[in-house]
């Protein structure tokens, strides 16, 4: 980078940008269940208003204040603050800190920090102060996603939680962001079909409900206190043990016990990231967690013990290299193990522990499809293939890879490329609990049949692909092989 010459006046409000939806970080927020109807929201440092405008015909409690485009607005608390590309765009470093102390004190449950996040080198561009200056003259501070969270971390004294790239979010209450974290950790799980007829729990079904949920959910029975159900049940069946009694007359048990070992799983998993953070507490978790640990570990201590064992595994010379080669999910090539995301959770508890040390960083893949473990080297890779479910041969747009020695990121982007890569045998990524699992296996056999993988050098990218194609004949219409006239 050159320097510029000093005596430059930024205009920092050009890097106001019209938007024709909702910001990243707000969207974020409300996926993440952060940010809801019921909660107050001011936008601190709103440029030309798109968020607060879209979230109050949304139905949202916003209001925004600017510096430049609406300064006589008060800056007032809430419970969620958003300050989003502000820090970025401010040159003077003691300003910038004073943004986002200000910020923070307006919090009222979480704030919401947004900033630019370099995922590739710099050139050609004019050095200003620790940043840049851009070609419509405003400042840009570019960060490394970990130089982010030290600086937030640093300036607030918290422990940031990032929910994506260059977004991170900061809670009040200790608790809340642990429960956060440990939520975004948890295994989706279904709720035991009803398999036995039961004239009992025929009966009470729909009383039951509520408890075959949170059973569900958690993996262990409710303590007191954690059921809105709970008295109408203990009256009836006398406490909550029995009512679950009658559950286990019309259902599978080795359902419910496959259930609490998941969840037995995810809470090693988030144990063990814990151990990166601040310094694990009891006191800080909430009392749905320490219920769990209680229910599956028996203590807190000897839960960490567990989690530390299963964290200071993964860091044994060949680990993760054996786990990929046995890995019951995913498809297996010499330099890596590629998994489809929604089949992540259902992996062997050191790869998900594996994976999780590159994500806790990012905050989340977003729309990133693929994950790709290498087995020589500490490295995740996150990849998008748009329309995976819908396209039979979907087009790498992306990939980003995580180094794990240093969590440095490395962005390729394959969107331009005349002949990018492809994927074939989409059914190898899922887990076989996948909704179009089979669907995916029944459409290789029939290129399989085709005769389509017989030449295999070739075809890994589209070009190469649609000369096989050619060659066979034939011709692929919604996972389909249509012979050619």
């Amino acid at each position: 980078m050159s320097q510029i010459p000093i005596g430059v006046e930024v205009e920092r409000h050009r890097a106001a940008i019209t938007r024709v939806e909702l910001s990243r970080p707000v969207r974020l927020a409300i996926e993440s269940g952060i940010m809801t109807i019921d909660t107050t929201i001011f936008d601190y440092g709103c440029g030309i208003g798109g968020d607060v405008k879209r979230l109050k015909s949304a139905g949202y409690t916003c209001e925004g204040w600017d510096p430049y485009y609406f300064p006589d607005v008060a800056r007032q608390p809430a419970d969620i603050v958003n300050l989003s590309y502000i820090i970025n765009v401010i040159e003077d470093t003691q300003e910038r800190d004073r943004a986002l102390i200000q910020a923070w004190e307006l919090t009222g449950q979480v704030l919401i920090v947004a900033a630019q996040i370099l995922v590739n080198d710099l050139r050609g561009v004019l050095a200003y102060g620790d940043g840049i200056l851009t070609k419509r003259n405003t400042f840009q501070k570019y960060y490394q996603q970990g130089e982010l969270k030290e600086y937030i971390d640093r300036v607030l004294t918290v422990d940031a939680i990032p929910i994506g790239l260059g977004i991170f979010l900061v809670f009040r209450d200790e608790s809340q962001a642990e429960s956060f974290r440990a939520a975004r950790l948890y295994t989706r799980m279904i709720t035991p079909r009803v398999r036995v007829e039961s004239k009992r729990f025929e009966d009470y079904q729909l009383q039951l409900a509520p408890l075959m949920e949170f059973v569900s959910q958690r993996g262990r029975i409710p303590i007191k206190g954690e059921l809105a159900a709970e008295a109408e049940l203990v009256q009836e069946f006398g406490s909550i043990k029995r009512a679950f009694q009658i559950v286990l007359t019309a259902t599978d048990e080795v359902e419910w016990d496959a259930i609490a070992y998941q969840r037995s799983i995810d809470l090693q998993v988030y144990l063990a990231l814990a151990h990166f953070g601040k310094g694990r507490s009891l006191k800080n978790l909430s009392v749905p967690i320490r219920a769990d640990i209680k229910a599956f570990f028996g203590s807190y201590d000897e839960a960490c013990e567990v989690a530390d064992r299963l964290l200071f595994k993964i860091g044994e010379p060949g680990v993760i290299k054996q786990a990929c080669h046995q890995s019951k999910i995913g498809k297996l090539l010499p330099a890596a193990l590629y998994v489809h995301i929604s089949a992540l959770n259902e992996m062997d508890s050191k790869l998900r522990l594996y994976e999780g040390c590159a994500s806790r960083n990012i905050g989340g893949t977003e729309d990133a499809n693929i994950i790709k473990f290498h087995k020589d080297k500490p490295c995740i890779s996150y990849l998008y293939y748009p329309d995976f479910e819908s396209i039979a041969h979907p087009v790498l747009q992306w990939a980003m890879l995580i180094d794990l020695r240093d969590l440095s990121l490395r962005f390729r982007d394959y969107s331009h490329q005349e002949n990018p890569p492809i994927l074939h045998r989409k059914e190898t990524f899922l887990s076989q609990n996948h909704p179009l699992y089979s669907k995916f296996a029944k459409f290789t056999k029939s290129e399989e049949k085709a005769g389509l993988f017989s030449e295999t050098k070739t075809i890994g990218n589209q070009q190469g692909w649609e000369r096989r194609l050619c060659d066979c004949g034939v011709q692929i219409e919604n996972h389909r092989v249509i012979r050619n006239c």
